[in-house]
């Protein structure tokens, strides 16, 4: 039996190109919480270390000047907090049965299902880093399975008055939403992330303003939907709660989300440069691999899969405790 081999110059680099634009595209509008972070590019070659280096806070200068004295010089420094690089990424096999007998663009849609996969993947290893903070408020009782009441304008100002207390910086300017590194101002304040099912509760509490009520105010993110005071709210469905967590669901009177506990959703509010990350951002933030099918090799001699593939470099890191917090809280059951 005689095999024929056909040569195949594979995907050009201008294709390749666009399809990481095109996975760029489809996963920032995913993503919430890389807006917020401190952002550090990592760049290629380099190391799987990455410092994130921040200025060290001066105490205040309390004590009086002496007269034709000179005061002790005061020493500026920085300091370092490490965090290491891993890699993550999939693959998509398409078959020559799919391309042939569906109408679909498979392998556009196939890329763009991956572009969303990027962010949800990013989403979900930085909420895993930012909600085990140590700097935790419970919506009643003294721990996680006490918790079985929602969201209050009380308990959102405690949380508040701590990030003041501990002098927490104010959020001024935030990442664009665009592929680059660009930021736009907005107004001074903090920023909260939860899951949508917080949504009808947070907007019950007293004196939430809903978007539509802001008049010319810049959102800082599409699905910013209002603010409790100087807090911008924020939620998305990839911001999971912690399932059957808290206290029993009719423990409070009023039956909360969960079987028979109640599942903890964490409120997080967060002061500027609480934590940091790796931007998926740029030409290098990800790497697309697109195969189509058809084209033959050894491993596949006639041309019978495809593939879309990704992968990248990521890692996010609490850069300090103080300055974010956890409010737990249970959801009414609607």
């Amino acid at each position: 039996m005689t095999m024929t081999l056909s040569t195949d110059t594979g995907i050009s680099q201008r294709t390749t190109v666009y399809a990481e634009r095109q996975m760029l595209k489809h996963a920032l509008p995913v993503m919430v919480l890389e807006r917020f972070g401190l952002s550090r590019p990592m760049p290629k070659n380099k190391s799987t270390t990455i410092k994130f280096r921040r200025p060290v806070v001066f105490s205040a200068a309390d004590t009086p000047l002496t007269e034709g004295v000179t005061p002790s010089a005061t020493q500026f420094s920085y300091e370092d907090v490490s965090a290491t690089l891993k890699q993550y990424g999939q693959v998509v096999e398409i078959t020559d049965v799919i391309e042939d007998t569906h109408e679909d663009p498979v392998l556009n849609d196939a890329a763009v299902q991956c572009g969303e996969n990027i962010g949800r993947t990013i989403e979900k290893l930085t909420w895993g880093v930012v909600r085990a903070g140590t700097n935790v408020f419970y919506m009643n009782g003294t721990a996680r399975t006490d918790v079985n009441t929602p969201i209050s304008l009380n308990k959102v100002r405690a949380t508040v008055k701590d990030l003041d207390a501990q002098k927490a910086m104010l959020f001024t300017r935030i990442l664009d939403g665009s592929p680059d590194t660009a930021t736009r101002p907005i107004e001074a304040g903090y920023i909260a992330c939860c899951h949508t099912d917080m949504k009808p509760d947070i907007r019950n509490v007293t004196g939430f303003v809903p978007v539509a009520e802001y008049g010319r105010r810049n959102v800082v993110h599409e699905r910013e939907f209002g603010s409790i005071e100087d807090v911008r709210v924020v939620a998305s469905p990839d911001l999971a709660p912690i399932l059957a967590g808290g206290g029993l669901v009719a423990g409070s009177g009023t039956t909360m989300v969960g079987v028979t506990n109640a599942d903890i959703y964490p409120f997080m509010v967060f002061g500027k440069e609480a934590y940091g990350l790796i931007p998926l951002r740029g030409m290098d933030a990800v790497e697309a691999t697109i195969i189509p099918v058809g084209r033959k090799d050894k491993s596949d001699p006639l041309g019978q899969r495809g593939y879309v593939g990704w992968k990248t470099y990521f890692v996010a890191k609490v850069l300090n405790e103080n300055w974010m917090a956890r409010l737990e809280c249970a959801v009414t059951s609607i």
